[in-house]
């Protein structure tokens, strides 16, 4: 069989990226925003592949994942992309083969992320293909090294497959992240929001939700916009 091999991604299209500069913290237009961000530019989102070698511990877990990959008939395209950034690595795994890959890391003696430390919802904005990622932050409590996995969805087909058979931990994280970003975790025991109540419409920590003027619920309030709230001289 051939080897599995870590780290190289598929064409660009397949990551997630976009060529439009991204204006503001928030993505926010038009609000009279005083928080001081709005005239905040970036550059385009596009994480770049990164070449070995990563550095540190990170080119043997690679290769580590490579060997697992190809003992468990793992196809390379299941990671499409290495990044290593704020010493930090990340790997991006195609949604069909999320579960597997965490069985394989958490299972493989020579990887043992047995905790998962933290799974989060990120959105990238408006102009990004498959703006909506899941990330997923895990240690090895055996060898003192962590890992990212990172799944990128549209956000007309937020799902992914749950991590809970997996890692338990992640019944409150994928809620939070279902909660606040919209993700769709498939085979979850209860999704269910946690931090809004239950009949609350929208996902608060996307782009695209509004800054101010949001119903409070229980105190018949109302959250002003960011320019209504207080001036700065």
């Amino acid at each position: 069989m051939e080897p599995v091999r870590v780290g190289v991604p598929l064409p660009l299209t397949a990551a997630p990226q976009t060529g439009t500069e991204q204006h503001g913290m928030f993505g926010a237009h038009d609000s009279g925003d005083t928080s001081g961000f709005g005239g905040l530019v970036r550059g385009p989102y596009s994480p770049v592949p990164t070449e070995r070698p990563y550095g540190g511990y990170f080119d043997e877990v690679a290769d580590e994942m490579a060997a697992a990959m190809d003992r468990r008939g793992i196809p390379a395209v299941a990671i499409y992309q290495t990044t290593v950034a704020h010493r930090e690595i990340t790997f991006y795994v195609a949604r069909e083969h999320l579960r597997e890959m965490l069985w394989m890391v958490r299972d493989e003696p020579a990887l043992r992320f047995e905790l998962a430390s933290s799974i989060s919802g990120v959105d990238y904005g408006a102009g990004v293909p498959r703006r909506l990622h899941s990330v997923y932050h895990l240690t090895s409590m055996t060898w003192r090294r962590r890992i990212r996995l990172e799944v990128a969805v549209e956000v007309n087909d937020p799902h992914l497959p749950s991590a809970v058979e997996v890692y338990p931990t992640a019944d409150w994280h994928e809620r939070e992240a279902y909660d606040m970003f919209g993700l769709i975790y498939d085979g979850h025991p209860a999704l269910t929001r946690i931090l809004m109540p239950d009949d609350w419409e929208g996902f608060p920590q996307r782009k695209d939700y509004p800054l101010g003027g949001i119903p409070v619920e229980y105190k018949g309030a109302e959250i002003p916009p960011p320019d209504e709230r207080r001036t700065y001289t």
